[in-house]
């Protein structure tokens, strides 16, 4: 990864979310790192604190989703040199029902010495349960 600006990390991430690298994905991350979803919806978590935490939330990723795309991505400079607001628009398909998904997002994220150490990620939450295809997929939370 030769762009180490935290524009240059978040573009890395998702590369490697692409090309389903959860590892990879995981390993630019703090061991102190934090991700908030202050919309997730009822039975999902807000709130993972710690690298062990991020990977055990993102290690069956794949098998939920499968990312084909992010056809909008806009990273935004902040005043903090080390934050970023990003606009993004990802699709794919889900894999329990293989319907296609597209669904918008908006993060704020900090990344500190080439590390993400928080990521408040502001994602639908009905694009999700219709993603999870009545799965019980983490991110989408409880469907009962």
């Amino acid at each position: 990864m030769a762009d180490t600006t935290p524009a240059g990390v978040f573009r890395h991430g998702m590369d490697l979310l692409l090309a389903k690298d959860i590892a990879g994905w995981v390993d630019l991350w703090a061991e102190d790192g934090v991700i908030e979803f202050p919309f997730a919806p009822p039975g999902a978590p807000r709130r993972l604190e710690g690298r062990a935490a991020v990977q055990a939330y993102m290690a069956h990723y794949p098998d939920h989703i499968d990312l084909a795309a992010l056809p909008y991505l806009e990273v935004h400079r902040t005043e903090d040199p080390e934050v970023v607001i990003v606009e993004m628009r990802a699709e794919g398909r889900a894999v329990a029902t293989g319907k296609p998904f597209a669904s918008s997002y908006i993060a704020v994220v900090t990344i500190k010495d080439g590390l993400f150490t928080h990521y408040r990620d502001y994602w639908d939450p009905l694009a999700a349960l219709e993603i999870a295809g009545g799965t019980d997929a983490p991110f989408a939370g409880s469907q009962r």
